[in-house]
């Protein structure tokens, strides 16, 4: 059993890790050398920007600026994107993005834990031989490409000369899992090519690892098959990098879909960043900001959760420290 006191002490960390990460942000806005009233209402009277600078926070001080954003935005509120038309909520937005998001992260990680598991054990068991070679030398080559090139390669091939998978936009799995799943394909593929390079090297070299440990060679000694000690014996203790690799992978995922989803037409979390940026809508991409770090303290507890599950040992260790 965990003992409480540790888990109140991770997440304190983390929760000063999260303030660390959005007061940086907000201060780096404000150092932005120009008026963000201004940038927000560029058309509006100097009356509707002293509005909106003392409902943003815009004439306190960095500090006091942070808190009102901060206290607005536990309450749910995430600020507005203002255009000529009028505002919207960045909460709308984010409602509508973030499960986009959340399925792409979630098929990227699903596809490449599946292929780099196998490939991990085989390159591990064969380490040096041919089949090792083949794979090692494969992904290296695949990790050098740029997840964008990719994805340029597959529109071009996959989407236009072929026409075998549309090209833009998302399909909710309401409309058709099929449809969801065609217009998901691409996006993954580029996204998770080179998370397979990284997951099977990891897992190579901590397998290569454990292999040479005595239990390894009393499990053998007593007669049990390769296959038996490789997945029941070697594979749980070697996988805890590949599952913080993993869960910490997910925040960066949704940076790294930036240029993904702009280039299908997704409209995720990624596609919002790029857009705040685009527009200069600095108080969305703040809060966008915020949720992404949000979301990755919380996979980072994930990793405590998990990592305790898969080896008791690294767990009664960090309770015990």
């Amino acid at each position: 059993m965990l003992k409480i006191s540790f888990w109140l002490k991770r997440i304190a960390q983390l929760l000063i890790v999260l303030l660390l990460v959005t007061f940086g942000v907000s201060l780096l806005l404000r150092l932005i050398p120009v008026d963000l009233a201004t940038v927000l209402l560029p058309v509006g009277t100097e009356n509707e920007r002293d509005i909106l600078r003392e409902e943003l926070g815009f004439d306190k001080g960095p500090i006091g600026y942070y808190l009102q954003w901060l206290g607005n935005f536990v309450q749910g509120d995430f600020g507005k994107i203002y255009f000529s038309g009028g505002t919207e909520e960045v909460s709308a937005h984010l409602a509508d993005a973030m499960p986009r998001s959340l399925l792409l992260m979630a098929y990227t990680q699903v596809i490449a834990i599946a292929i780099a598991v196998p490939l991990g054990v085989v390159s591990a068991y064969r380490a040096g031989r041919r089949a090792d070679k083949i794979i090692s030398n494969t992904l290296f080559t695949l990790s050098s490409v740029p997840n964008f090139a990719i994805a340029l390669l597959l529109v071009i091939f996959v989407g236009v000369k072929f026409a075998w998978l549309p090209t833009l936009g998302y399909v909710p799995l309401s409309d058709g899992v099929w449809e969801h799943l065609k217009h998901m394909i691409m996006p993954v593929i580029s996204l998770s090519l080179g998370l397979i390079a990284t997951y099977t090297r990891l897992l190579r070299a901590d397998m290569i690892a454990a292999l040479r440990e005595d239990y390894v060679t009393m499990a053998a000694s007593k007669g049990l098959s390769d296959q038996r000690i490789l997945w029941r014996h070697v594979l749980r203790p070697s996988s805890l990098t590949l599952l913080t690799s993993a869960a910490l992978s997910m925040g960066g995922l949704i940076g790294g879909a930036i240029v993904i989803e702009s280039l299908f037409a997704t409209y995720g979390v990624g596609f919002e960043v790029f857009a705040a940026i685009a527009g200069r809508q600095y108080v969305a991409l703040q809060s966008t900001v915020a949720v992404i770090a949000l979301f990755y303290v919380f996979f980072n507890l994930i990793v405590d959760i998990g990592s305790g599950f898969v080896d008791p040992r690294t767990r009664d260790r960090r309770v015990n420290a």
